[in-house]
């Protein structure tokens, strides 16, 4: 069974930087499009940054350009690198995966999904 396990989540104040981490069982990260989504309270996702199935596109919401950053490591690991950070950065992030294709920050676009870890921006 595939898993998608988030972690990295957790308290920073405003200007902070976070680092979120995804991982696999089961399954590689390698020629997937690959996501990071906010989870909303009315439990809708809200794109945040993906990266197309070669590496070579990344999308990202309006919000967080020029403060996040998503990348795959050479371990498998899919990263969110958060910089600067702000109180309205505060959600719960999920990772998520799909089939080989181009960047999405669509959550209908994907096919696997992390749990979630919350993060937290104080000001």
């Amino acid at each position: 069974e595939v898993q998608l396990v988030e972690s990295g989540g957790g308290s920073v104040q405003a200007g902070g930087s976070l680092t979120l981490s995804c991982t696999a069982s089961e399954f590689s990260f390698r020629d997937r499009r690959l996501g990071w989504f906010r989870r909303d309270p009315e439990m809708r996702y809200w794109g945040v940054a993906s990266i197309s199935h070669t590496g070579e596109t990344t999308r990202y919401a309006d919000s967080v350009k020029g403060r996040f950053s998503i990348f795959l490591d050479t371990k498998n690991t899919l990263i969110l690198q958060m910089n600067s950070v702000k109180p309205e950065d505060t959600a719960l992030y999920y990772c998520a995966a799909g089939e080989p294709s181009g960047a999405s920050l669509s959550p209908v676009a994907y096919s696997w999904w992390g749990q979630g870890t919350q993060v937290t921006v104080s000001s």
